[in-house]
């Protein structure tokens, strides 16, 4: 696993930065590509989606995670 690693989005027309690892921003990347996403598009939806009390790079990796989880076959 890398250090997390600064990465300038933006959303709705701001600019913010989020610290992922690189295999996380990897990941996102991917699942924005398969959905037909920009990244800053859904960037945003996951900053809308999430509560007060997540950070947006905490809410990036949970999705990152949700979707890769969907993927697994029913235990």
């Amino acid at each position: 696993m890398s250090r997390p690693k600064k990465h300038s989005l933006t959303l709705n027309g701001h600019r913010t930065s989020v610290s992922l690892e690189e295999e996380f921003w990897r990941a996102f990347r991917c699942i924005a590509e398969a959905r037909g996403l920009p990244v800053n598009v859904l960037a945003a939806a996951i900053d809308a989606d999430r509560g007060p009390d997540t950070g947006l790079a905490t809410a990036i990796r949970l999705y990152v995670l949700k979707d890769i989880l969907t993927r697994l076959p029913p235990r």
